[in-house]
């Protein structure tokens, strides 16, 4: 599967927001849901310091 990086997830959600979110219908209302949700995954991921993670202290 391709992901999308964090910067393509960041370019789609500013395309909605360009676009305007009050008029979505479900599927655009859903798809805009899990572009942010993913945006915010990624956002987490790539904030890590996975030194941070040695010895098991977090969970990836």
């Amino acid at each position: 599967m391709n992901d999308l990086t964090l910067n393509e997830l960041a370019t789609l959600l500013a395309v909605f927001n360009r676009a305007g979110t009050s008029d979505l219908n479900n599927a655009e209302q859903e798809m805009l849901t899990r572009i942010t949700q993913a945006h915010a995954e990624r956002e987490e991921l790539e904030s890590m310091d996975f030194d941070d993670c040695l010895g098991g202290a977090c969970k990836l």
